[in-house]
């Protein structure tokens, strides 16, 4: 990986890289690690579904009440990997985190699938249930309550991870990988090459 030749913007790179992990076979390209540490600093992780991806940076899709997003809440800032090992690729970027409108979220929302719709307005993401029972019964009363038209819910919606940094790794020979980072100057990204 010749930094020379990555584009400028990380942005653009990463769906460039991002296409390739699909064009080759990447089983769950979109699957992205998100850690977050709330006001205590401790840190949290967990993995997520890139659902956007545009100027401002990567978006995903949450309960407004999950860990994650009191974590946010406290601290609006986040870390996100994807490992696509088939490639040995990996991008890691660390950026402020902000709410999507509620227009982009009900969008989103709209398109998932049902079941997936009305799993989100049911669960209380985290929280401890007595059994997978009562989960069932909540989903089914939805069901019936709802049909094909369940309401986005004021508990969940988007976010987005606005990079400070985007670093691409590429696996090579020996473990000399090559690492490039993007950071944010103040003339726009600079690209750096890291030391395996």
């Amino acid at each position: 990986m010749d930094e020379r030749n990555l584009h400028a913007d990380p942005i653009v790179q990463f769906r460039a890289w991002f296409d390739e992990a699909i064009g080759e076979g990447v089983r769950e390209p979109d699957a992205m690690t998100v850690a977050t540490a709330g006001s205590t600093g401790a840190p949290s992780a967990r993995t997520v579904s890139l659902r956007g991806l545009d100027e401002r940076g990567f978006a995903f899709y949450t309960n407004y009440r999950s860990p994650k997003a009191r974590d946010l809440d406290e601290n609006p800032r986040a870390a996100v990997v994807f490992h696509w090992r088939e490639v040995e690729r990996q991008v890691r970027a660390v950026g402020t985190v902000a709410r999507l409108s509620p227009e982009e979220s009900l969008a989103y929302w709209r398109n998932r699938p049902l079941g997936s719709r009305l799993s989100a307005l049911i669960s209380p993401q985290s929280e401890v249930v007595a059994d997978r029972e009562e989960l069932e019964l909540a989903y089914d009363e939805a069901a019936v309550r709802f049909g094909d038209d369940p309401p986005l819910p004021d508990f969940w919606g988007g976010y987005v991870v606005t990079p400070v940094e985007v670093e691409l790794w590429q696996g090579r020979p020996n473990r000399l990988h090559d690492r490039v980072r993007y950071r944010r100057g103040e003339d726009g990204w600079v690209r750096e090459r890291l030391a395996p």
